[in-house]
């Protein structure tokens, strides 16, 4: 038997070793909880009525209290260590996760979709526990379009330890390389400002939510819209993070320096790091060591750096270490978001199209193929032409859509969208390569609004006015094309200041009490120089003007990128020297009520909530302003078509970001479908009719004056003409020479559909005697018309 002084040494040491476990139990309490509560808050239903917004406020840290200067100006130093864990921690961060049945940063997708490095709310130190075993399998080499489509992904072996004799457990899975995975937001607004945070800031208006790629400052810098997001210190410690709001697949960063006419900065090279809890982190390395990412070696050039491996986690960090000026940056971040139902935050924000389109970016080639398909597809409604060639011999080819193409039908209003104008902004272009398809499908499908707009107007779709741009920044990619490359044709031209300048003209007579006598107030003729083969005159620029003067085009829209707004002419000022001032057409009205429709009908333009793009904000006057206004424009298209054509042309500028990348094109669609339909169906707005003589002939090139608006429209070559109003009623007047004008009035309703106005002119006693003089080969007496009466009278008295 055991004797007494040892069996109560045994029950002393039993005890001992119970009250050590609870106590270890009560101290690993609250560790187990934060390994569950992720997968709690993951796994939990959503709650409808649950504000994310203000969960965020209030579990977030707030960075935004601006720093003094510290003296240490160093361009370089190591960023101190956040986060870090003891070793005695890291081991029983470990005890407790296997403890539990959890493991470390586990997944919670299935095996197929499992990422390649997760990050796990305990951080467990990578150089410590051999917790992740990653290969690499690095794609081969491709064209810049396929990898926009998408690579091979890497080869991910995960090994998780799980104590000294535990079995390792092996998941093999292919997530999606760094070059398949499409930005996150950045430049798109789809990253809201509150998912933006940094360190310091220098101030409001270069804090972090202005750290965005390609975003602009405003006309006046040190305002609160200024270019990129500068710290307030100036040592290795500094950093700007996003929160992708769920667990995210991330494969590279994109950064730029920031936009400044005074200021040059930029950030040289920079560290990166992850988080899932923005408290704990690890740095991303390349073996042993923390990874160095060389930047920027100017401040407005993109530079991309994919990651070798795809790290999971729901945050993401920029050091910058070494630094330009000052530490300032605009960033993108790539990523693929882990799909999660649970997620209400971006179940409610998603928005999906049940169009079946061919939603990606279009070269040349595909470009001219998609409307091959299309015309294919709808032989009898559509048919492909070319207005001219571009610098570099790519043809400018446009589609038409009518019931009868080819031919201009009396009482048909023509209809045209341009897109292209600047290579670099893309969304245009896909956005008329997706409303042919849209037009032809529906039209099959016998939609009543397609077939009634397609039966009743002769629509023109020109894609790319500068195709040799475009080829230039879809070579360099969506997000590396900057914000300028590609803008200007082959030989450096900007289309939209390329027009001829008869703005200057109209203004110069109307000083000189010139208008209507000298000068007319429509139709302005194209000054001599535009015809010198040495005119600094684009061949593009040429091609339109030739297209313009054919077709009788009533109403036009000039898509372009890079802002939320619609501007309408005039776009030049009146003081050349004036870089903005409001500068109204005599059809402001009508102007204003066009650029408002597309406007308001857009998803998002006119939202008083939204993001403002770069440096002012278009929704106080609902998404619309003069182009005078917003910045003078001297040579642009749209002056030039109001003032040498009938054609009213308004501009619509569709997304902050000039180049959307592929994925974010149906949601691009979804915003701007209805706009660009209720738009076109504008043409249809005002008053219509034909000019005739008394034998029923149309007469062409008539005038058709409106009164108490200084500006006049003509007919047709069948003598049809269409005149764009605003409901009320109008006195019209017709005139030609050589016929006596007719005047009637004519009443807008608020319905769709122009009123019809029909003229019949009849000539003058003077135009009927020269008319039977030509006809018996003698020429008619000079002089006025009274004087030849006169003369008549007294031949007949002396007879």
């Amino acid at each position: 038997m055991m004797p007494k002084r040892a069996i109560t040494a045994s029950l002393l040491r039993l005890n001992a070793k119970a009250a050590c476990s609870a106590t270890l139990a009560l101290v690993l309490l609250p560790l187990q909880l934060l390994l569950l509560l992720p997968d709690l808050a993951v796994s939990s239903p959503a709650d409808e009525h649950f504000d994310y917004y203000l969960q965020e406020i209030r579990n977030r840290e707030h960075y935004y209290a601006p720093v003094q200067e510290t003296t240490d100006n160093s361009l370089r130093g190591r960023p101190a260590s956040r986060g870090a864990i003891s070793s005695g921690q890291e081991d029983l961060i470990t005890t407790a996760a296997t403890s539990t049945g959890l493991r470390v940063g586990a997944s919670r997708w299935p095996a197929e979709v499992r990422p390649a490095a997760v990050i796990g709310g305990a951080n467990v130190a990578r150089e410590r526990h051999d917790l992740y075993s990653i290969k690499p399998v690095r794609p081969a080499a491709e064209s810049p379009a396929k990898r926009r489509a998408g690579a091979q992904g890497v080869e991910v072996v995960k090994a998780i330890k799980k104590g000294k004799d535990a079995a390792k457990r092996q998941t093999t899975s292919k997530p999606a390389s760094p070059t398949s995975c499409p930005p996150l937001g950045m430049e798109s607004m789809r990253i809201d400002d509150f998912q933006i945070h940094a360190s310091t800031i220098s101030r409001y208006g270069l804090g972090a939510h202005r750290g965005r790629l390609n975003i602009q400052a405003g006309m006046l810098e040190d305002d609160q819209y200024d270019g990129a997001w500068c710290a307030g210190r100036h040592d290795a410690q500094q950093w700007m993070e996003v929160d992708a709001r769920r667990i995210t697949n991330f494969t590279g960063v994109i950064t730029q320096g920031r936009n400044s006419q005074q200021t040059h900065a930029w950030i040289t090279s920079y560290k990166v790091m992850f988080s899932n809890d923005s408290h704990s982190w690890i740095t991303y390395q390349n073996g042993a060591d923390e990874r160095l990412f060389e930047a920027n070696h100017d401040q407005d050039t993109p530079v991309v750096n994919e990651l070798e491996i795809a790290v999971v986690a729901r945050y993401i960090r920029i050091n910058p270490i070494t630094w330009h000026g000052d530490i300032c940056m605009r960033l993108e971040v790539l990523g693929c978001p882990m799909k999660d139902s649970n997620n209400y935050y971006h179940r409610r924000n998603e928005v999906t199209t049940t169009d079946n389109l061919d939603f990606r970016h279009h070269n040349y080639k595909e470009m001219r193929l998609l409307m091959k398909i299309v015309n294919e597809k709808c032989p009898n409604v559509t048919r492909i032409y070319n207005i001219g060639k571009s610098h570099e011999g790519l043809k400018l080819y446009a589609m038409e859509i009518s019931d009868n193409p080819g031919e201009h039908e009396i009482g048909e209003p023509e209809f045209r969208y341009v897109a292209g104008v600047h290579g670099n902004e893309a969304l245009g272009r896909e956005l008329t390569l997706f409303l042919m398809e849209f037009l032809c499908h529906e039209y099959n499908r016998g939609n009543p609004r397609i077939r009634r707009l397609v039966e009743e107007t002769r629509i023109h779709l020109l894609p790319s006015v500068n195709p040799d741009g475009y080829e230039k920044a879809y070579e360099a990619g969506s997000e590396l094309s900057g914000w300028t490359f590609g803008r200007w044709t082959r030989n450096g031209i900007d289309l939209n200041h390329n027009f001829p300048d008869l703005n200057s003209v109209l203004w110069d007579a109307e000083n000189r009490g010139h208008v209507s006598h000298g000068v007319p107030n429509h139709h302005l003729p194209l000054p001599d120089w535009f015809h010198s083969r040495n005119a600094t005159v684009a061949v593009e620029t040429r091609a339109v003007v030739s297209w313009m003067e054919k077709i009788p085009f009533v109403l036009g829209g000039n898509l372009h990128g890079g802002e939320l707004v619609v501007t309408y002419p005039f776009d030049a000022a009146r003081e050349p020297w004036r870089a903005r001032e409001p500068s109204a057409t005599p059809d402001e009205q009508i102007f204003r009520w066009l650029a408002f429709l597309y406007a308001s009908t857009h998803r998002t333009m006119t939202d008083a909530n939204r993001r403002v793009c770069h440096g002012q904000d278009f929704t106080k006057d609902e998404g619309v302003i003069n182009g005078a206004e917003w910045h003078a424009v001297t040579g642009s298209m749209g002056d030039f078509s109001y003032l040498h054509t009938n054609c009213f042309e308004v501009t619509m500028e569709l997304s902050c970001d000039k180049f959307p990348h592929e994925t974010e094109l149906p949601q691009e669609w979804e915003n701007n479908r209805e706009a660009l339909l209720v738009f076109l169906e504008q043409v249809h707005r005002g008053i219509k009719g034909i000019v005739t003589d008394a034998d029923g002939e149309g007469i062409p090139n008539a005038i058709i004056s409106v009164d108490e608006i200084n500006h006049d429209v003509t007919t047709a070559s069948g003598g049809d003409y269409w005149r764009l109003l605003n409901p009320g009623e109008y006195r019209v007047t017709a005139r030609k020479e050589g016929f006596v004008p007719a005047a009637q009035n004519c009443q807008v309703g608020y319905d769709m559909g122009a009123t019809r106005c029909n003229f019949t002119l009849h000539k003058t006693n003077r135009q009927r005697v020269r008319d039977l003089a030509g006809l018996f080969g003698k020429s008619p007496p000079r002089g006025s018309s009274r004087r030849f009466s006169s003369q008549v009278k007294r031949r007949t008295s002396r007879t």
